[in-house]
């Protein structure tokens, strides 16, 4: 202990804020994941149903513990399933925090509570590296990839000559990336694993910071590497869903089906369970040959960026991928083939009208998007957007990362109040019972049913049960709830599941529309950490 004590003093008074030599080898790191608010994307009024804390593990925190020396000893406290104790920061040499734009004020907290008890802070990721100005009080910034500037940092730290912020030039070469640490979490607490395939996106939509912070020409990782992610979360006893996080999984099309999806394919034969979800963009429609392989590699959903049906907005923010198309038909194929579609939606473009509104919702309803994320319109830092609304002095407060809230950070030309208006009764419309379960039928109708079947587990089972109970019981919604579940099992009887875990999402969506923008409250990040 008294070693530990001397140590810590040595490393909080030297210039750097670290030890030199044969003590460098010897850190105690606590990373530090930071906590989500309520959003449509964190499942918070879902995951009860199912038995977990949190929708997915820290995947960028998991990879950079791969990346540091195997002496260092690491601990891994994400706060969206645990609090963070004094106990945890007395042993810790330093704190590593990674985050995104929403999880902005946790982040802040932790910092601030590192800093009130002496332990350096080193933070990196795409918040940070979208506005480091905005983080005077991080000892550290080890911005852009972690693959390129960590070493940089860990190289002047054991030299004893830290600098305060680290940067990577260019992009980083995929296949020098590590197997993340997955013994670090408790996999049981999530509702999804996570894995990454590649980087980067070949389109240039005005207002994503994908290409600022990755690049336009996508990176890969070979097939060798992800069966290895994949064998170790098999053996792991994980046979639930995986999410592939790439921005847009189909960004190297031929890669894809010579490489990737091939491999997936003979991986998936006798293995039980792991479904995969993504994101694409919608050109997936155009291949029917990616399609039917994405199915067969065990894909069953894919989250797609409709933004609008209106052309004159897919020009303005350079949504070129989606315009001289008809949308309608391309989201029925990739239903059609197997893949639920998840639509992102996005009003408050200059070219929206007050028409735009009702287009929205007749679009989601007709094309069965069940899960329809529609948010206003934001600028995030980096990207041609922000950069153009600066200039027209148009950017009224932070970017929060949130585009589900009811804010938005930009000064639309239909007017706040107008724009406002229009997003409730989207919201009001599409989440409402009756419309949110006739979607879910529209769906069903379509889609085609997976040729494998996810095993029946006790998790499965008690979401089952407590959906009947809280659903078909105690929840409003009850007559739609037995209706569906009756029409799926004469009509679909495969799909009984995916009508469940859509009638379990459904609750969550209906409570964050309540909550947070029919009602107008604002979200809030509770300290989770024990005082």
């Amino acid at each position: 202990m008294m070693i530990r004590l001397a140590r810590k003093l040595n490393y909080l008074i030297t210039s750097g804020a670290v030890v030199i030599g044969k003590e460098a080898h010897d850190m105690n790191v606590v990373m530090i994941y930071p906590k989500f608010p309520d959003t449509f994307w964190s499942f918070t009024y879902a995951l009860s149903f199912i038995g977990r804390k949190a929708a997915f593990p820290p995947l960028g925190l998991l990879t950079v513990a791969s990346l540091l020396p195997a002496e260092w000893s690491c601990r891994l406290v994400d706060l969206n399933c645990e609090s963070l104790t004094k106990k945890d920061l007395a042993w810790a040499d330093m704190v590593f925090i990674s985050g995104m734009a929403i999880q902005r004020k946790s982040a802040k907290q932790i910092i601030a509570r590192c800093k009130l008890m002496g332990v350096k802070t080193v933070a990196g990721g795409p918040l940070f590296t979208a506005e480091p100005d905005e983080f005077n009080e991080v000892d550290h910034l080890v911005l852009d990839e972690a693959e390129l500037s960590l070493p940089l940092f860990l190289s002047d730290l054991q030299n004893g000559r830290l600098k305060r912020v680290y940067r990577a030039t260019g992009f980083c070469d995929l296949h020098s990336t590590p197997v993340p640490s997955w013994h670090l979490v408790q996999i049981k607490r999530y509702a999804s694993l996570s894995i990454q395939f590649s980087r980067g996106c070949p389109f240039n939509c005005e207002f994503c910071n994908v290409t600022a912070l990755f690049g336009h020409q996508p990176r890969v990782k070979s097939p060798e590497q992800i069966v290895d992610e994949l064998n170790l979360m098999y053996a792991t006893g994980w046979r639930e869903s995986i999410f592939f996080v790439d921005d847009n999984f189909i960004g190297n099309k031929q890669y894809l089906k010579h490489k990737l999806l091939p491999a997936l394919i003979q991986w998936r034969q006798g293995k039980k369970g792991c479904v995969f979800f993504t994101e694409a963009s919608i050109n997936l429609a155009d291949d029917p040959e990616l399609l039917k392989m994405m199915v067969q590699a065990g894909f069953d959903s894919v989250f797609i960026g409709i933004e609008s049906p209106e052309e004159s907005c897919l020009t303005e923010c350079h949504k070129m991928q989606n315009k001289n198309r008809n949308l309608f038909k391309s989201v029925s194929r990739i239903h059609r083939a197997g893949l639920q579609v998840m639509g992102g939606f996005i009003v408050g473009f200059d070219n929206d009208t007050p028409a735009t509104f009702q287009r929205q919702v007749d679009f989601i309803q007709k094309s069965g998007i069940v899960t329809a994320m529609v948010g206003m319109l934001q600028a995030p830092p980096g990207t041609r957007l922000f950069d153009r609304l600066k200039i027209e002095d148009r950017l009224v407060k932070t970017f929060t990362g949130d585009n589900g809230d009811g804010t938005t950070n930009i000064i639309p030309r239909m007017g706040m109040e107008r724009l406002k208006e229009g997003y409730r009764s989207i919201m009001k419309q599409i989440y409402s019972p009756k419309n949110y379960y006739r979607r879910v039928r529209v769906l069903l109708r379509e889609i085609k049913a997976p040729d494998y079947h996810l095993p029946l587990n006790v998790q499965r089972f008690l979401a089952l049960l407590r959906s009947a109970f809280r659903l078909g019981i105690l929840g409003r919604e009850r007559f739609h709830y037995w209706q569906l579940l009756l029409w799926t099992l004469f009509r679909k009887p495969r799909l009984v599941p995916v009508a469940v875990t859509l009638a379990i999402f459904g609750h969550h969506y209906r409570i964050m529309c309540k909550l947070y923008i029919l009602n107008r409250r604002h979200s809030a990040v509770p300290d989770p950490v024990d005082a």
